[in-house]
């Protein structure tokens, strides 16, 4: 354990570091005014080999993260240890986020645990996350508390949890933190297989039936990426997010987009910044895109400003 934490703690020095990609950048003042603008509010992208940071933009803004949070819940599912071929009910009960969300995924059926995971990773299933929860030793509250001890664990110290599924946009995290969590499920190799898994069918049971789902990065249709695992995640809040371990000029990367404007911007971004690693190209982004992102920018401010009021009236 105490090597565990030796390491992480090299690891967010290392995270402190920014790394210009050989590509782009002789010097660092080269690589400053060469770093590609993209459409989402914040971004980093770091070496694994090295632990080195390639790229950043607002590494440390806080955000809600939506579905990217099923990582950390398939992350505490395994270290649990529970049987992965146990039949589980889809049971929603204790989460109130899921109130009138929609799901093709009918209550009360039944389906293994390890299907409930691949149904959460590949296809964002809301249901599927949720009732992982619902079935953790000590119940819904203990799964929830070990989400965050986890995370603290990792040493993301930016990171909170209220539930499993990313509904609610009190689950926030920072691009810096989440890249810590993609350094951490390379000891997990069965969240990158069932994370992506490009489609399959699931067969329930009580009653019996039987629907497909399809991955929700599109990335992974594409031969020319090659990615270890991923992770979406959207809500009006949240935006679009989008993280990876995924291999860029060779080298094995890890990837975080968060807070991206249209349902394909984050691929976009994804795209751009390999593009510039790669070839020290820098790709335009769509004038909408921008737009979205100064606007949430003033928005943003105007909050933190209005919170600092508040706090100087309580004060």
């Amino acid at each position: 354990m105490l090597k565990f934490r030796a390491s992480f703690q090299r690891l967010a020095l290392r995270l402190a570091v920014p790394f210009a990609p050989q590509a782009v950048a002789k010097t660092a003042a080269t690589t400053a005014a060469s770093q590609p603008e993209i459409a989402s509010g914040s971004a980093m992208i770091v070496d694994l080999n090295t632990n080195k940071v390639i790229y950043s933009n607002h590494p440390d803004l806080v955000r809600p993260i939506a579905s990217i949070t099923k990582l950390m819940t398939a992350m505490v599912v395994l270290d649990a240890r529970l049987p992965l071929d146990e039949i589980l009910k889809v049971d929603i009960s204790q989460t109130p986020e899921m109130k009138g969300v929609y799901s093709r995924v009918r209550l009360n059926s039944e389906i293994s645990r390890k299907n409930m995971l691949l149904l959460a990773l590949m296809s964002s299933e809301n249901r599927a996350a949720a009732s992982l929860a619902h079935y953790y030793p000590g119940g819904y509250n203990a799964f929830i508390k070990a989400m965050n001890a986890k995370a603290k664990a990792l040493g993301m110290t930016h990171t909170r949890f209220v539930e499993p599924t990313g509904l609610s946009i009190h689950n926030v995290s920072t691009a810096r933190d989440l890249t810590k969590l993609l350094i951490a499920t390379k000891q997990y190799p069965l969240i990158g297989q069932l994370s992506t898994t490009r489609e399959d069918m699931a067969t329930f049971s009580h009653p019996a039936y039987t629907l497909p789902f399809r991955n929700t990065n599109h990335l992974v249709y594409r031969d020319n990426w090659n990615i270890q695992l991923t992770k979406t995640g959207f809500t009006n809040a949240a935006g679009h997010c989008l993280v990876m371990r995924t291999v860029i000029n060779n080298k094995p990367v890890a990837l975080v987009v968060m807070d991206a404007f249209g349902k394909y911007t984050h691929f976009a971004d994804a795209s751009r910044l390999r593009t510039w690693i790669e070839t020290g190209k820098v790709m335009p982004v769509p004038a909408a895109a921008l737009s979205y992102k100064k606007q949430k920018a003033a928005q943003m401010a105007a909050a933190s400003a209005s919170a600092g009021a508040q706090t100087a009236q309580n004060d």
